[in-house]
């Protein structure tokens, strides 16, 4: 929000800009809270609902060519959504998600689970952009303006995560040999897909946003390997991720207002008239790609011990690889734009850099804390991924009576 004063426009702000961000927002915390499978499908559509008026808003060429892809793509997913919600009811009776829990443990047809566990990973991996129904991301983040990118990249993907987290360790539990080994190589095309997109371009605005897609499949990842360990690691991770992908996302649309292009190829030498913006972005590329001590770190760790404790050593490899790629793919932004010899910008001077600074500049400070606070929050963030490991407690919590 305090971004967006500075950045959003007249023009979007007269159209509803803050309220609709509000629902968006609702949406987001509905569904990281409800407990009720169908009132799951109500907060996604307050959420996408929002996104779809976010993702049209300033009327832009590229704004209006995208949103058709990813209305498209998000309708195809909801009507999914609520087929699998009906098949899921018709076979438990109830929508309930710690009943649901109970009564698919007394369902004596495996195929069944599966079927609804596989329909649930397509819905939910539409949303949260897994390998292969991830292509409608990239183009869809692109277009919109950087404090939309910022709220798209750090959570409406991660709301996708969640769900797959969510039903993969509270309903489809039972017999994992297929679902979740299916999960975990899924997860894996994932990381190598979005590493593959991060080095390929150029653009800074696609390198972050193909960045997003390496940390669903690092996340998904640890839910796959289901160990304490690893749904620890998942859930520093997914924390991490969105804090640190918000703060990339203000600071690259900070890059884009002064240089009014995001062609790494146009951009050099920022940091001799910018060093707090320079600095910033690097401190937060160094936390993405999980340099120590810095928040990305823990969780990676964790998650990548699991594999190799759990024998899953070609994902705890990639998983591990990707960390090096990714500091690649984001240092040549630090080192091609902000070194070199300096290039007069049109726009730099009507650029309300040290507004727009503050907001990226605590979200990097966070990332700082995080890192260095880990011990300190691990038994908080411990409980939570011993509630995914176990089940039963959250059943047990719901159901006491």
């Amino acid at each position: 929000m305090f971004y967006s004063f500075k950045s959003i426009g007249e023009a979007r702000e007269r159209f509803f800009y803050y309220p609709v961000v509000n629902f968006l927002i609702v949406g987001v915390n509905g569904a990281f809270t409800t407990g009720d499978i169908f009132n799951l499908f109500v907060f996604f559509e307050v959420m996408l609902m929002s996104s779809y008026v976010l993702i049209v808003l300033g009327g832009t060429k590229i704004q209006l060519r995208e949103s058709i892809k990813y209305i498209l793509v998000n309708v195809i997913s909801s009507a999914l959504f609520v087929i699998a919600v009906a098949y899921l009811y018709s076979v438990v009776g109830t929508l309930n998600m710690a009943h649901i829990s109970v009564r698919l443990s007394e369902v004596g047809n495996a195929g069944i689970i599966t079927v609804i566990a596989v329909l649930f990973l397509i819905v939910f991996g539409l949303k949260g952009a897994i390998f292969p129904l991830y292509f409608w991301l990239p183009g869809s983040y692109y277009a919109p303006p950087a404090p939309v990118m910022a709220l798209f990249g750090a959570l409406l993907t991660k709301v996708g995560v969640y769900s797959i987290t969510r039903t993969y360790t509270l309903f489809f539990y039972h017999d994992v040999g297929y679902t979740h080994q299916l999960l975990q190589i899924l997860a894996v095309m994932t990381i190598i897909a979005g590493v593959i997109g991060a080095l390929a371009y150029t653009d800074i605005k696609k390198i972050i946003i193909y960045n997003i897609i390496v940390a669903v499949g690092v996340i998904l990842f640890g839910v796959s390997v289901l160990t304490p360990e690893s749904l620890t690691g998942s859930v520093f991770y997914l924390m991490h991720d969105m804090n640190i992908k918000a703060a990339l996302f203000l600071l690259i649309g900070i890059i884009v207002v002064i240089t009014g292009t995001s062609d790494l190829e146009k951009i050099s030498g920022l940091i001799n008239r910018y060093p707090a913006l320079g600095w910033t972005f690097f401190i937060a590329t160094a936390a993405l790609a999980g340099i120590p001590p810095l928040s990305g770190f823990a969780g990676k760790l964790m998650i990548v011990r699991s594999g190799f404790e759990t024998e899953n050593y070609v994902g705890a490899f990639v998983v591990l690889m990707s960390s090096l790629l990714v500091l690649f793919s984001v240092m040549r932004i630090f080192i091609r734009g902000f070194w070199g010899t300096p290039i007069p910008y049109k726009n730099e001077e009507r650029a309300p850099v040290k507004w727009l600074l503050v907001a990226p500049a605590i979200l990097t400070v966070f990332a700082v804390l995080y890192g260095f606070g880990t011990e300190a929050i691990y038994p908080v963030i411990s409980t939570a991924a011993e509630t995914l490991a176990n089940p039963e407690i959250y059943i047990n919590a719901v159901l006491k009576e």
